[in-house]
């Protein structure tokens, strides 16, 4: 990975271009779901994810049959069935308040965290501090782990990010609270990085203090690089010669971490990120800040140079105070929200070029009563029918937020279920219409393949395969990856 710290030292980071109208594609834009309580409510740091069977899946922090939150899935037209209703055993053992989406795993279950409930139910712990799940596509809810179980919360507490699991076949994520007390900063604990097997043992790798360079109070979850290490953001906190607004952290996997960047370093630049990180196609790390920038609304940022910030235009049509990530689509541009712009306040829709210009691609609340959504805090996820998917936490029919689809014209794709791999490791590929499938390659080398349902096909990493892309020839056409497998060791 490039070093962060380039930005301070070469004054890289906010080289920006004036935000343009030019469409990149033609869009449509349609409102598939309105939440009404009874089918949750809220959704909240929430992306949906895809599962083995083609549709979506996802959280809402509130609603359902206890009011503790849900766990749904959504068929790619809109049909949408809740799996899971929180709270639902006695003092929210079983978790509640999910503010989290979900991560699929290699045995196809979802895993996931809760803010609050689980079993440590004394101070700080009044409603619980969280937990760990499993849940399987059925609605099958299993606790793993319950934050706070040890003393001081040491081993975290009050988690809101989702899960990532690792090429090793741990799961890996943050706590935004717990480890040491952090004083009048952080009193319940400035957060924790923790490593939990899907049987449900928890190892807490990092601990977050305000005396260290780290940073504090981790919203985001972790991504791993090719490299293998982990990667993440705090919300506040970072080196003594920086701003105290966030930081940039590498950690490798024993838990060693490195401050990559403070935010708040130098003038105009993003503070306080509350999504995490994606490495792009160019194995560069790009993100977003809810504030800062020249105009003090927030940034996309990048390495070298490749940044924007928000509020360019007149009115700050081009949005304001990102909440969630940003993804690389198909096209190789960068698609994201805002979770609200100066005239309404009630959030857009953009895409991101890699020479800095950006498009509004919809302006929520443009329907009266906000009945298409309003205040989106999630990212969005591009599903393998190419069309991107998003949910907004209020508006719709009941204000109560909604989920939505936003159609580029973009072709169908693949992704993987597990990527990196090593030879002779199955892995998971989904996309649509694999029946009849006739080739599996990766970088050339055919792969062998089972076909196990119209949205899943599991492959193993050949002998002599080097990292690439994967393409897959069915009845209809060949579908390529939209991002490099990575072999390993």
């Amino acid at each position: 990975m490039k070093n962060l710290n380039a930005w301070k030292m070469g004054g890289v980071v906010l080289v920006l271009c004036a935000a343009t109208a030019i469409a990149a594609h033609p869009q449509t834009f349609t409102t598939l779901v309105n939440f009404d309580g009874t089918n949750g409510g809220a959704p909240e740091y929430m992306s949906l994810i895809q599962g083995i069977d083609g549709n979506l899946y996802g959280t809402t922090a509130s609603g359902g049959l206890n009011n503790g939150g849900t766990v749904f899935k959504m068929s790619p037209a809109g049909t949408l069935t809740t799996l899971y209703s929180f709270c639902a055993q006695a003092n929210c053992s079983d978790g509640d308040v999910p503010v989290a989406g979900l991560m699929l795993g290699v045995d196809g279950n979802f895993y996931g965290t809760t803010n609050y409930g689980g079993t440590a139910v004394s101070d700080p712990c009044e409603f619980g501090c969280g937990t760990v799940f499993k849940i399987t596509p059925e609605g099958r809810l299993t606790t793993l782990y319950s934050f706070c179980s040890k003393t001081s919360c040491s081993d975290g507490a009050f988690p809101v990010a989702p899960l990532i699991q690792a090429a090793d076949g741990n799961l890996y994520g943050t706590t935004l609270n717990g480890g040491p007390a952090g004083g009048t900063d952080c009193p319940g604990g400035c957060g924790t990085v923790f490593k939990i097997t899907v049987g449900g043992k928890l190892t807490t790798l990092h601990r977050f203090a305000p005396q260290k360079p780290s940073g504090k109070l981790p919203y985001a979850p972790l991504v791993q690089g090719t490299d293998g290490n982990f990667y993440g953001t705090t919300n506040t906190g970072g080196a003594s010669g920086g701003g105290g607004a966030g930081t940039v952290f590498e950690m490798t996997p024993e838990g060693v971490v490195t401050t990559l960047h403070s935010f708040g370093s130098f003038p105009d630049d993003g503070v306080y990120p509350y999504s995490g990180l994606i490495q792009g196609l160019d194995g560069t790390f790009y993100g977003t800040t809810y504030d800062g920038g020249l105009h003090g609304r927030g940034t996309v940022y990048g390495v070298d140079g490749f940044a924007y910030s928000f509020c360019s235009r007149p009115h700050c049509i081009d949005g304001a105070y990102p909440v969630g990530p940003v993804i690389q689509g198909t096209d190789g541009n960068f698609y994201g929200t805002t979770y609200e712009y100066s005239l309404n306040r009630f959030g857009t829709l953009f895409v991101l070029t890699g020479d800095s210009v950006l498009t509004t691609l919809y302006t929520f609340c443009t329907q009266m009563n906000c009945m298409d959504g309003s205040y989106p805090s999630g990212g969005l996820i591009q599903s393998t029918n190419g069309v991107f998917y998003g949910t907004t936490k209020s508006g719709g029919t009941d204000d109560l937020g909604t989920i939505f689809s936003l159609t580029m014209n973009l072709d169908p794709f693949v992704s993987f279920v597990r990527n990196p791999a090593p030879v002779g490791q199955l892995f998971g590929i989904l996309g649509q219409g694999f029946n009849g499938t006739s080739s599996v390659s990766l970088n050339g080398t055919p792969a062998t393949y089972m076909v196990k349902s119209g949205t899943l096909i599991e492959a193993t990493v050949p002998a002599g395969a080097t990292t690439g892309y994967v393409t897959v020839t069915t009845p209809t056409g060949v579908l390529t990856s939209n991002v490099p497998f990575h072999v390993i060791p």
